[in-house]
């Protein structure tokens, strides 16, 4: 039986600083052709505020397999806490969980939209639930949370570092030249480089890369059926 996710901010801020200490052995994707996952959740439209506890959610995972996309069953849940910054795994860990245990096969790399080293206490959810998964995770985001750095040029397939102190925790990625970038996260057994690599490899010319949105059409789809 799994250990169950922290229940109150003192226990997941204490969890998140262990987890930042740890040096588990870096990840680089395998030669040839590798699987990846990706895991969104979603909340009921017309609450106030950036969210409540209780919130309706809908969590989906899908997985990028030999160029087929795979989309798991919609998990279905409430949040366990509101939005807390820095906290986000208390309202969001458990049903990203289920979601990705619910996929037919086990990914090589999971991507999760959160931050991974770019957090106050250096283990943001990307980080936490790859390592509670034991799977490779790299986190992606619109923008960074404390990390800063210049945006990237133009191009296609522009990267430039984000920097917290003298460290390197995430890139911009410009995955088209027409589109605006995204941050990719160092999370659990990866770097900045290698998640700047992942997400440029598998974004099939859209911004958000292919396993990430597979799983945020399919939570979206879900949360707009009628209530059961």
């Amino acid at each position: 039986m799994r250990e169950p996710w922290p229940a109150t901010p003192e226990d997941l801020a204490e969890a998140q600083r262990r987890l930042a200490a740890l040096t588990p052995e870096p990840w680089h994707p395998p030669e040839g052709r590798w699987s990846a996952a990706g895991c969104f959740v979603c909340f009921a439209r017309g609450t106030s505020g950036p969210g409540a506890a209780g919130d309706r959610g809908w969590a989906a995972a899908a997985l990028v397999q030999d160029d087929a996309v795979i989309v798991g069953p919609v998990m279905r849940g409430v949040a366990g806490f509101p939005y807390l910054p820095g906290l986000l795994a208390l309202r969001e860990g458990p049903l990203l969980e289920a979601a990705v245990l619910a996929l037919p096969a086990r990914p090589d790399v999971l991507l999760v939209n959160a931050t991974g080293r770019d957090h106050p206490r250096g283990a943001g959810l990307a980080l936490h639930l790859g390592a509670r998964l034991d799977l490779p995770s790299i986190g992606v985001t619109q923008r960074p949370l404390l990390a800063s750095g210049p945006p990237p040029a133009e191009h296609a397939g522009a990267t430039s570092p984000l920097w917290i102190g003298a460290e390197i925790v995430a890139y911009w990625v410009r995955p088209h030249r027409f589109l605006r970038p995204l941050v990719a996260h160092a999370a659990w057994r990866t770097s900045a480089d290698v998640a700047a690599a992942v997400l440029l490899a598998l974004g099939r010319g859209r911004r958000t890369p292919e396993p990430l949105r597979a799983a945020r059409q399919a939570a979206r789809a879900a949360r707009a059926q009628p209530a059961r």
